[in-house]
């Protein structure tokens, strides 16, 4: 199957510049292609991961992909999505982020092969043009209308624009020229917000090699929730790819939880599992939705892809100790990930009474409360049940040394933590 009609497929193809002229090139031979992302932060979100995959699928039927690091576009600032200024970050900030999101973008991608990734950074052709040649040598290929036609530019123009961001496709045009030269590349994708960007990139290339010259754009749908609202968000915030920011528990957890309705459509764009496997999941969300395999595919293939093996079986093993109840089976760093974002209380850790232990960290409102809770059986302790009213709770039974699990009744988990 050509990866064109793959695409399609998956319904991962917004736009092209030539559909026909696409196709021909990459069933002809193996082609180089660039996907780009600009250091504004120390980790991407799984927003920014979506051209990304198709970088990877294109790798995986035998292309070569070329990531860009924006290290020169990170400094000004994409105005694509946006109705107002950044703020400017340091260079040194800048270079600490391309560090991240290079150290990142590796471990996704094949560094080995005919079919390696390459990783360049456009600040390392950009530094050294003076504003002299950046004017004469480039400013001079870019109609002011057309820049000013351009979506990302029109939708500011009311509220005002610097020429610094105005400038933004302007440079990403001459990335685009100067990895055709040097790179080979061929084909450039990225978000349906980048298509002004890639199209003033074909045409600069064409005044500068000539109108024949081959080179494509190719943008991916803008991805939205069943329910209209932005892909990528969770109630705290962005999934990051970044552990430290984002769990492989909490990154296994949002998947896990995709709505019915948008399950199939994740499948098809961020997993390799093959159109049979796909279409046998989409069988079971209409069949059985309630087993929600589909769901826990997800999961599983996207944690295993940014996270490795070893993380997703962590992950799985936390969900399923949270869903029996069996907490001592979990370490302390597992009961971080899976309590984060609970009610979290702490204590110096001496030896108490469990009925005064409750009350004085807030874990029940009265003493009266507390014991009759633990008569009928509704407080748990790391996953077993505490019944006795002269029970001593002591920092020996803290896992790791570190945490207690309170339950009270069937799902109000807190988290005690030992000074």
């Amino acid at each position: 199957m050509n990866i064109i009609d793959e695409l399609e497929w998956r319904e991962a193809i917004n736009q092209q510049t030539d559909e026909e002229g696409l196709r021909e090139l990459i069933g002809s031979k193996s082609v180089s292609l660039y996907c780009g992302v600009d250091p504004t932060g120390d980790s991407m979100h799984i927003g920014h991961l979506i051209p990304f995959m198709m970088l990877k699928r294109f790798q995986q039927a035998g292309h070569r992909p070329v990531i860009l690091i924006g290290g020169a576009t990170g400094t000004i600032g994409d105005p694509s999505g946006r109705q107002s200024e950044r703020s400017l970050q340091t260079l040194e900030q800048v270079q600490d982020n391309v560090n991240a999101l290079t150290a990142q973008l590796k471990k996704l991608f094949v560094t080995e092969g005919d079919n390696q990734v390459r990783m360049v950074n456009n600040y390392d052709w950009t530094h050294q043009i003076n504003v002299i040649e950046f004017l004469r040598d480039y400013g001079k290929n870019f109609n002011l209308n057309t820049m000013l036609a351009k979506d990302v530019v029109a939708s500011r123009l009311e509220d005002g624009i610097s020429f610094t961001e105005f400038s933004y496709q302007i440079l990403q045009s001459l990335d685009y020229l100067h990895l055709y030269k040097n790179e080979d590349v061929q084909l450039q994708i990225g978000g349906s917000d980048q298509w002004g960007n890639i199209t003033s990139g074909l045409d600069l290339i064409r005044k500068k090699e000539g109108s024949e010259a081959k080179a494509y754009g190719l943008t991916i749908p803008l991805m939205l929730k069943a329910d209209g609202t932005k892909f990528g968000k969770s109630a705290g915030g962005s999934i990051w790819l970044d552990p430290n920011k984002t769990t492989p528990f909490e990154f296994y957890q949002f998947w896990a939880n995709t709505d019915d309705r948008d399950v199939v459509k994740y499948l098809k764009y961020f997993t390799f599992l093959s159109k049979e496997e796909i279409e046998a999941l989409a069988q079971k969300v209409e069949t059985e939705p309630h087993k929600r395999e589909a769901q826990k595919a997800l999961a599983e293939e996207m944690t295993r892809f940014v996270h490795g093996e070893d993380m997703l079986e962590q992950a799985k093993r936390i969900t399923a100790a949270l869903f029996s109840g069996d907490i001592r089976s979990l370490t302390a760093d597992e009961i971080e990930q899976g309590f984060k974002e609970m009610p979290t209380f702490e204590t110096e850790g001496e030896a108490k009474n469990i009925v005064d232990w409750l009350v004085d960290l807030g874990l029940e409102p009265s003493k009266r409360q507390a014991r009759e809770d633990i008569t009928k059986g509704a407080i748990s302790m790391n996953g077993e049940k505490v019944t006795e009213l002269e029970f001593i709770v002591s920092a020996e039974h803290a896992i790791g040394g570190k945490f207690i699990i309170i339950r009270k009744g069937k799902k109000n988990y807190s988290l005690v933590k030992l000074k």
